[in-house]
């Protein structure tokens, strides 16, 4: 069995600001370790469900996050940006199942902790006219591949959010509870390990269906200025449809998924 482990890090029990998440930042070393901890457990529990291959994807920031030296050696590790898949970077056809591991809810999502979709400079992401965060775009990346996502860890309202859109049966694991964008009650990191360690075995026991989507896929983004807006409109089949808003529609999720992460790159510029 082959498993594919997506790590973002805003999810991990005991990161509860953007300053911990940032590289140079006072607290960014202890929350990195917290991350690679978080990845390990999962990694540990693939092992003990029949995982013989295991792909680690670094998927917070620039990719230079989990402390290899730190990480289990039964597993390969995606480090480093660009790339062209991101978040996904490496999925494809040969693997079983997919880990989300340390993800967090989509942007606007009241009381969850660091809420964001991709960046800051993006207000809120649909699919088909459905609100959509990172779970959603990049489940439907793995689903594309026929992939299923099998576990999902963050705070509760990522929990929430997964499990509407991937189906109840999902295993989650609910390592902190949100008081606000910068503010949760975490798990000890010992019971976070544990609780990841177990449903990473329960879920490729149990497995799961791709998330799949039907086409035409109409990808609608809100930026939160309108310059930004505007830039995306370079891109060409992206129609701006008012002062933030532009939309895109193809029948291939890869070129929609490849056309937003254009969009978020230029808008940055």
């Amino acid at each position: 069995m082959k498993v594919y482990i997506s790590c973002d890090m805003e999810g991990i029990s005991g990161v509860v600001s953007s300053e911990q998440t940032h590289m140079g930042d006072k607290e960014y070393e202890r929350a990195r370790k917290l991350m690679t901890e978080e990845a390990n457990a999962a990694i540990e529990g693939a092992l003990v469900g029949g995982a013989r291959e295991i792909v680690v994807n670094d998927a917070h920031g620039e990719g230079r996050n989990i402390l290899i030296e730190g990480l289990n050696p039964q597993a390969q590790l995606i480090s480093g940006w660009p790339r062209p898949w991101g978040m996904m970077q490496g999925i494809d056809g040969t693997f079983d199942a997919v880990f989300f591991i340390g993800y967090h809810a989509q942007a606007g999502t009241k009381d969850s902790v660091i809420a964001h979709t991709v960046s800051g400079r993006i207000y809120q992401v649909r699919l088909n006219g459905e609100p959509i965060g990172e779970t959603g775009l990049n489940a439907a990346l793995a689903g594309y591949f026929g992939v299923p996502v099998v576990l999902v860890t963050g705070d509760r309202l990522l929990a929430e959010e997964a499990k509407v859109l991937l189906g109840s049966s999902l295993e989650t694991v609910i390592v902190k509870e949100g008081y606000g964008t910068r503010a949760a009650k975490c798990l000890s990191p010992q019971r976070a390990q544990q609780l990841i360690r177990e449903a990473a075995e329960r879920a490729l026991e149990r497995g799961g269906e791709p998330f799949s989507l039907s086409p035409p896929l109409t990808l609608t983004v809100d930026f939160a200025r309108g310059v930004q807006s505007e830039m995306a409109e370079l891109i060409p089949g992206v129609v701006r449809l008012e002062g933030r808003r532009v939309e895109y529609t193809d029948d291939d999720y890869l070129t929609v998924y490849k056309v937003f992460r254009a969009m978020n790159s230029l808008v940055a510029q």
